[in-house]
This record gives C-alpha cells, structure tokens and sequence, in this order.
C-alpha cells in the first residue's frame, strides 16, 4: 500500500509517498483539472492520498477521490512543528503520518452540502453588504440634519418618496442617490439566492424537519444544516455544540473550583448567528423554549438567556436530525405557513390543501 502526501498551493502541489517504509519525493504537479486528473490515472485503488486543508483542497479531494480508498484533508494545525520547513518536507510529513496512522481527518462536505454552504455565505456577505449602504444612508440623514425618519422602515414605498423630498446638498444627494442604487441591485441578488436556497430546501427533508422548530425559518435552517453536514459525525449533542462554538470556556487548575467563562465561538461564526436571530424569536412564542428563556433570563439577564436558548436548539437540531422526527411542540398552523412561504419563494405551486375535502355536509 502506498501513502501519498501532497503539499497544496493555489499553483502546484508537491508530492511525496511513503511505500515499503521509504519515505521519496515525487517532484511538483500544476494544480490544474488536467494534471489532477493525469496523477489520479497513476494512482492505484488500494492507495491513500493527505493533504492540507486549504481553498483548493475540496476541489482535489473530489478529483482524486474516485480512485482511490481514501483521501484524508487534514488542519495544518494539528501536524507537528518542525525546525526546517519547505514544500518538500511537508509533503513528506503528510505521507509519513498517513502511513502511521496519525493524522486526523476533516469531514469534507458532499456536493450538495457545499453548495449549500457556498450560496448561504453568498447571502450573509450580501446582507453586510446592504446593512452598510442602509447605515450610509441614515448617516447622511444625521449629517444634514434631517431628524429621524417618520417611517419604521424608511427604505420601503413611503419611506424612498419621503427620502427624494430632502433638500440636501450636492454631495449628500449624490451619496444617496448611489447607496439607494446598490440596495435595489443587493435586494434583486438576494431574491436570487433566495429562491435557489429555497429550491435546495425542498429537496432536502433535513431542513424542513428543522423549520418546525419556531424561529427557524428556511434560511436559518439551511445555514444551520449546511454547518452540521452530516449528523453522524457528532457522537453527541455536545459534540455538536461545541463544533457551532456555543459551548461556554472553562477554567480549572489545582483545587481551585471550575471558572465558566464566555462561548468559544469555535466554527462556523454564520451558523451562530443565524442561531442567536432564531433564539430571538423563540423566547417570543409560546412553547418550552420560551420557558426555558424565561427562567434564564431571571436570573442572568436577556443576553445570557438567548445564548443558552441558542445552544438548546443546536441540541434539539441533533436530536430531530439523528432520529428523524419533527418538533414534538412545533405549532402546525405556523409549520404550514413556512413550508407555503418556502414553496412561493423556491418558484413552485404549493401543494392544495386537503383540510374539509371528502366531507359531506351531514358530517
């Protein structure tokens, strides 16, 4: 059995292999389709290849995969600090602790996933995007003295008439006029995206059963299932709790009594904040998350209360993903209203309601 090491640049890779106990460099390859798919035709089935994880990584692990019996993508966090480093000797470190069997592999998301994970970063780097423009706004209405707007949402209808009646300066009205032409162009790209995470959702019967939960709409359970992947990676709950970041930090030398501290924040930064919006939202309606944020919240406060509520659903995520069940307490009037809203958005008739049909009057 051979084991192959490859170094991974934008560029080039450099290769080794470890085979028989020798350990040899193999050269540089171009990290192009064509010379990928050329090494793979060399490569043998019973083979295992390593590599960092790095931008490139996914995109060769799929190119490689098919070929042999396993390509492991490592963090280059966890491999061993070395006096003298270059491309050759990384590479032959990978192919060294691949054959010894030390090496601790990164999951590496299917196709679908990927997708997934790419479209919903799309959204939320777009969603930035327009939340500075709408701040430039309010800032140029700050700087000309305007007051506040008499609108709650002065971007919509009412509030863009309100907005083209102000007397303001050339500059200003220039800066207006332009961060109101990049929101209209943000909104179309985010009803794009919209509508092909919503297509992706119906496919998938995970998020739907995440969308019973309340609070979890289709965009927060997509970015939720997208940073979970594969369920059965996590063991336990906890496990998953702490892969989100939302398990608290501990402190605890000699008899000193154990120090909780602030979350850890570990992993996927998107994931919890689409978690903390839906914790938000689910001490608001009426169910045992709203208890249980109630009773937080006595005694330390809101924040606190919707940190822990956030971490309650990524355990109630792994229990509704592992035995695939629905939320016991979701409410079926508000389930049916996201799954029409998910259908309207993903461009696809909703399915009739059978509710009264087949029922004569004497019944």
């Amino acid at each position: 059995m051979r084991f192959f090491g490859l170094d991974v640049h934008r560029d080039f890779c450099e290769v080794a292999v470890a085979e028989d106990g020798e350990l040899r460099s193999l050269g540089r390859m171009s990290t192009t389709p064509q010379e990928l798919r050329r090494f793979a035709g060399t490569l043998r089935g019973s083979d295992q290849v390593a590599m960092e994880a790095t931008g490139v990584s996914a995109m060769i692990a799929r190119i490689i995969e098919g070929h042999v019996a396993r390509v492991v993508v490592c963090k280059a966090q966890e491999l061993p600090a070395a006096r003298a480093k270059t491309d050759r000797l990384d590479a032959q470190t990978l192919a060294r602790l691949l054959a010894q069997g030390y090496l601790r592999e990164v999951w590496v998301p299917d196709e679908f996933t990927r997708v997934l994970r790419r479209r919903c970063a799309r959204r939320a780097n777009l969603v930035r995007a327009r939340t500075r423009q709408k701040n430039e706004v309010h800032g140029v209405l700050m700087r000309t003295l305007q007051g506040r707007p008499p609108f709650s949402d002065v971007f919509g209808k009412s509030g863009r008439a309100w907005l083209t009646k102000r007397q303001l300066p050339v500059d200003e009205h220039e800066t207006l006029e332009a961060c109101l032409r990049q929101i209209d162009f943000i909104d179309q790209e985010i009803a794009l995206l919209d509508g092909q995470i919503a297509r992706q959702a119906l496919e998938s019967p995970q998020i739907k059963r995440l969308m019973t939960i309340p609070g979890l709409d289709v965009y927060t359970a997509s970015a939720v299932f997208a940073a979970i992947g594969d369920v059965s990676r996590f063991a336990t709950p906890r496990h998953l709790v702490g892969y989100i970041g939302l398990d608290p930090r501990v402190r605890q030398s000699g008899s000193e009594p154990a120090h909780h501290g602030r979350i850890s924040k570990h992993g996927s930064a998107q994931a919890r904040g689409a978690l903390g919006q839906a914790a938000w939202v689910a001490v608001r309606s009426p169910g045992p998350l709203r208890a249980f944020g109630e009773r937080i919240q006595a005694r330390r406060g809101p924040q606190v209360a919707v940190t822990a509520v956030a971490r309650k659903l990524v355990v109630l995520c792994w229990h509704l993903l592992t035995r695939e069940q629905d939320y016991a307490y979701a409410r079926p009037t508000l389930v049916r209203t996201k799954m029409r809203k998910l259908h309207l958005t993903a461009g696809v008739q909703p399915p009739t309601s059978t509710r009264g049909k087949g029922r004569t009057r004497d019944q």
